[in-house]
């Protein structure tokens, strides 16, 4: 299907209330790239190349075959080095944020909309942060994330009807400065995160936006006298499924997929060094990055994971590392890559 198609009339619901952050971006065009189809790599995983060159200027759309995804290329103007395009909705709504962090270019949260051009990203960041991102985001409204203050500390957020709400782990030994990020949320508003405590272990939880209520997610064999490894709640679908990643050994770092049922599957990507989930869908579709090799040699690559098969997603056009950070329903994916002048760019991939 088009990308025209695809979201013709489809909008997020209206929000009401104030917003904060809320500013008018200068109009500009999006880019898109040529996707080409699924196959198979003859080593127990599939691998999809999204190839093609960004090219500027208005939108254009691309061609698709059987098995492909249409690939757009999506930054604000307001940093068009940085972009991270973190989460989407099953309106096809998105989460994400521009700036690297560095001094100049501080993290700025944003959703962007259907026809996604530049009007229609829409600034979110927390009252009086230095930075924000924005993570994630339900079919109802609500949207996570997490937001820094001067001194680099971070904490948790979710967002609804325009007001900013507070979300920190109750732990009585937190990590100095603070860590602790949401990274999910569903349509029942149960998000996901972690927290860092004081010896660098991270710690992944749940927490009830309508209940006000946290529990902890942990790895196998672990309790709450003993919680095991370290470990990061990345996303949460509507069934109560939660994926992340954890450090299976003092050097291995799996995925893993919490059924709702409390099965644990670790998913680890065949020969990669480390393994990294951050979303999942209502059909199980895991989605992350993994890596192989180490140190310099070290190459990011983008997956998808349904049904015990992992697919390889790479941005084609000269990009050195792809990530893919969310999946909807349909199937829709966002991410970002490093293009061929090292900036990072956001991307979203159609079936």
């Amino acid at each position: 299907m088009k990308l025209a198609d695809r979201y013709e009339g489809r909008r997020a619901p209206r929000r009401t209330g104030l917003r904060f952050g809320v500013a008018a971006i200068v109009s500009g065009a999006v880019v898109a790239s040529v996707a080409v189809a699924l196959t198979h790599s003859g080593k127990g995983a599939d691998n999809l190349a999204l190839s093609g060159d960004a090219t500027s200027g208005s939108m254009q759309m691309s061609s698709t075959v059987a098995s492909s995804y249409q690939v757009v290329t999506l930054n604000s103007n307001r940093d068009l080095t940085f972009n991270q395009l973190l989460g989407i909705n099953n309106e096809g709504v998105i989460a994400g944020y521009f700036g690297s962090g560095a001094a100049g270019h501080p993290n700025k949260g944003y959703e962007l909309s259907a026809p996604f051009a530049q009007g229609d990203y829409r600034n979110e960041n927390f009252p009086g942060s230095a930075q924000t991102q924005v993570t994630g985001l339900n079919d109802n409204g609500a949207t996570v994330g997490f937001w820094a203050n001067k001194s680099g500390a971070n904490f948790g957020f979710y967002e609804w009807h325009g007001i900013f709400h507070n979300v920190n782990f109750p732990t009585g030994t937190p990590a100095k400065p603070a860590v602790d990020q949401l990274l999910g949320v569903n349509n029942s508003d149960i998000a996901v995160g972690f927290f860092t405590n004081s010896s660098g272990t991270n710690r992944g939880y749940e927490y009830n936006i309508r209940t006000g209520r946290f529990s902890r997610v942990l790895p196998p064999g672990a309790s709450n006298n003993n919680l095991g490894a370290s470990l990061t709640a990345a996303g949460i679908n509507n069934r109560g499924d939660v994926t992340g990643f954890y450090n299976k050994t003092s050097s291995v770092v799996d995925s893993f997929l919490k059924l709702h049922t409390g099965q644990f599957i670790t998913l680890a990507f065949p020969g990669a060094s480390a393994t990294q989930a951050s979303g999942v869908n209502d059909s199980d579709e895991v989605v992350g990055m993994y890596t192989t090799g180490s140190g310099n040699s070290a190459v990011t690559h983008g997956f998808v994971w349904q049904g015990g098969k992992f697919s390889t997603v790479d941005i084609g056009g000269g990009a050195t590392a792809t990530t893919v950070n969310g999946v909807n329903d349909e199937g829709d994916l966002v991410g970002f890559y490093t293009d061929a002048k090292g900036n990072t760019d956001g991307f979203l991939a159609l079936p």
